[in-house]
């Protein structure tokens, strides 16, 4: 049986009102459950916009896109001349503190759930544990995918597009820890987001 992929990114409003394509986004599997007739999207690798099919027309948009691993990523910020090579390695350490982090966010958004059980099925969903501290990408994109689930629990300011932006592993990170930080000030009640 056919699995169909398709890439998936967002769209940004001009203040003009055009809409313009985000240059970064996700690669998309589509399966179909024929028993209940249920279409399931599940995010896969990241892309990147190389260059957009402008003749095309329909509802969709086509694109040449390039594949993202963050792991080949992370091994060019440390070799690449003009680089910061630390970055990495503090990306690795600020990482840490997601250890603390995301199980105080389950436990809260547990009792913010707006169906039974949300959280347990988000938690099968995201197919293991948080991603260790020396994975810091994939970490952040975990936390992302995490505090801003579909559908969404009203708790988090939305990460994901600033994650698929973001050019290094530190400044994933950094808005990982922040959104987890903010979500809990938001369910904790210290510091509502809106």
């Amino acid at each position: 049986k056919e699995k169909p992929y398709l890439g998936m990114v967002g769209l940004a409003r001009l203040r003009t009102g055009q809409a313009v394509h985000m240059k970064y986004g996700v690669e998309v599997e589509i399966t179909l459950d024929d028993n209940t007739d249920v279409m399931t999207f599940k995010a896969g690798r990241r892309i990147r916009i190389e260059e957009i099919n402008n003749s095309q027309q329909g509802e969709w948009t086509e694109a040449k896109v390039q594949f993202l691993v963050s792991e080949e990523e992370e091994d060019a910020e440390v070799t690449t001349p003009d680089n910061d090579y630390l970055s990495v390695a503090r990306a690795v350490r600020k990482g840490r503190e997601l250890n603390e982090l995301v199980p105080r966010w389950i436990d809260l958004a547990k009792q913010n759930e707006r169906q039974a059980n949300q959280i347990t099925t988000l938690l099968k969903d995201l197919e293991g544990p948080i991603p260790p501290c020396e994975e810091p990408s994939e970490r952040a994109f975990w936390v992302g995918a995490l505090i801003n689930p579909l559908p969404g629990m009203g708790v988090a300011l939305e990460i994901r597009p600033s994650l698929l932006s973001a050019k290094t592993s530190e400044e994933r990170i950094d808005i990982a820890v922040e959104g987890i930080k903010g979500s809990i000030g938001h369910m904790d009640g210290t510091q509502k987001l809106f």
